[in-house]
């Protein structure tokens, strides 16, 4: 996990002379030069923090741009500082997530319109992901419509949700930078409190583009890091980033894009019908952010020292740990919170979809294991959201729930596994994970015969009290002859 909940870096510079430009970047390890908390590296020509003239931020910025490029530097330079909207620019996290995805991954693949093919062998691929998965969870089916994507379309789709998630923490950053002067002083400097918080909402902006931007170029659905961050009801797969992910697996495509596809399909049906469960996830996500205190004192030493010629002290300031996660029982929990949902959720998927693929797909099992060992080595999911929030979801999680839900099937069957999700509180705990066989098999509460007794009462019927008591099983049974 990054030291900050938010790892500051320098987008993807756009290359100055064609294929020459992007000889240089790759010779400079892809323009990962000093931080740059605004992005300028992505406008043509700039030379960045670490140009010469460096000294001189605007010198660096704007000194080797050519006069038709100068009128649009100067525009972008106004926008920033004149943001005046929440705690992350987010026309400029767009700007600059569209800017890295067109810009292709390290291994030269570019993104690409999807054609009729691709989006009819997607809907196809849902359509029988459905189909198997009846067999496998008594949850209907949540997707209405199957789309394809290119890397261009997810980020504009899942900016929206990505915005949830990130504004909570971005919020604190913003919060402080206002209260660590005293109040008396607080009118008189408003205006340097006002680029503060501009820059502050750029830099946000910058890295959560660029985060978004790269993570645009791997994950292959809508729901990768287990949280739902397209449309509801829209089951959505990337088909340049199928191929790329089966490829040297020695797999199909048709099954690799199957596999993925139950998967998508499987997370839409749970979140579709678990109502309470996305609110559930995003509002662990801003607990745990609740949790983020800002150094104060840090940061009171940046603000009187602040000199707006010199933004990146700001930058360096952010990169020394200002932010960090309060070491208190109540962000433990929220914490704990978080990582036991999330694994929750990635834990029944892929149970359920093993049970659905395995009897069907000669490749079940490599897949699984090349999607189990890309989670457990930090995969792209798993690393942008600990960049963005500050929190990495441990693969142990994953693991021990998975096992889990597949023994509470063997134990109780497909709906009394899926029946857990009637409410939070049913759910297994971060407790329970470490001992699944104990939850398995602890006493449940039989609730039908309270249903049954609910039922008659509103339709008016007289039907007898009914007294529940365990059975010899250690399961609850209605005992005809009590009183």
């Amino acid at each position: 996990m990054s030291d900050t909940p938010f790892g500051f870096g320098l987008p993807p510079e756009e290359p100055e002379d064609g294929d020459e430009g992007k000889k240089k970047d790759s010779q400079s390890g892809g323009g990962q030069g000093p931080a740059n908390p605004f992005g300028f590296g992505g406008l043509p020509g700039a030379g960045g923090f670490g140009a010469p003239g460096a000294d001189n931020p605007l010198a660096a910025m704007f000194g080797s741009l050519n006069p038709n490029d100068l009128g649009a530097a100067f525009q972008q330079l106004g926008q920033m500082l004149s943001y005046e909207g929440g705690p992350v620019n987010w026309d400029m996290a767009k700007q600059i997530a569209r800017q890295t995805v067109a810009q292709g991954t390290a291994d030269g693949v570019k993104d690409a319109s999807v054609g009729p093919s691709e989006r009819t062998a997607v809907q196809e691929a849902v359509r029988l992901a459905d189909l198997w998965l009846d067999d496998a969870t008594s949850l209907p089916s949540g997707a209405g419509t199957a789309v394809a994507w290119s890397r261009a379309e997810w980020v504009e789709a899942t900016l929206p949700a990505w915005k949830e998630l990130v504004d909570p923490v971005a919020e604190r950053v913003g919060a402080a930078m206002g209260d660590v002067l005293p109040e008396e002083m607080q009118a008189m400097a408003g205006p340097l409190i006002g680029m503060m918080r501009s820059m502050g909402g750029a830099m946000f902006g910058s890295q959560i583009g660029q985060a978004v931007g790269v993570l645009a170029g791997e994950v292959v659905g809508s729901t990768d890091i287990g949280l739902p961050l397209g449309p509801a009801g829209r089951a959505a797969l990337l088909p340049v980033n199928i191929e790329a992910f089966g490829k040297d697996l020695g797999v199909t495509k048709d099954e690799v894009r199957l596999y993925l596809a139950l998967r998508e399909a499987a997370h839409q049906r749970l979140f579709a019908h678990v109502p309470w469960l996305r609110s559930h996830l995003f509002g662990a996500v801003e607990g745990y952010a609740r949790g983020i205190k800002v150094d104060t004192a840090k940061l009171e030493d940046v603000v009187g020292q602040f000199d707006p010629q010199n933004p990146e002290q700001l930058q360096d300031a952010l990169q020394q740990g200002m932010f960090q996660p309060e070491d208190t029982p109540a962000q433990k929990a929220a914490l704990a919170r978080l990582e036991t949902a999330l694994a929750l959720v990635e834990g029944w998927v892929d149970a359920v979809v093993h049970a659905a693929a395995k009897p069907r797909l000669s490749s079940a099992d490599a897949l699984r294991e090349t999607l189990r060992r890309r989670r457990a080595s930090g995969g792209p999911a798993e690393q942008t959201f600990a960049t963005l929030i500050g929190l990495e979801l441990r693969p142990r999680r994953l693991r021990d729930a998975s096992r889990l839900w597949a023994s509470l099937t063997d134990a109780r069957g497909v709906d009394g596994r899926d029946a857990l999700w009637a409410h939070p509180d049913m759910l297994p705990t971060a407790s329970d994970l470490d001992d699944p066989d104990g939850f398995v098999h602890r006493e449940q509460l039989d609730f039908s015969e309270l249903d049954k007794m609910l039922g008659e009462a509103a339709s008016g019927g007289s039907g007898d009290k009914p007294n529940l008591k365990k059975d010899d099983h250690g399961t609850d049974s209605k005992d005809d002859d009590a009183e």
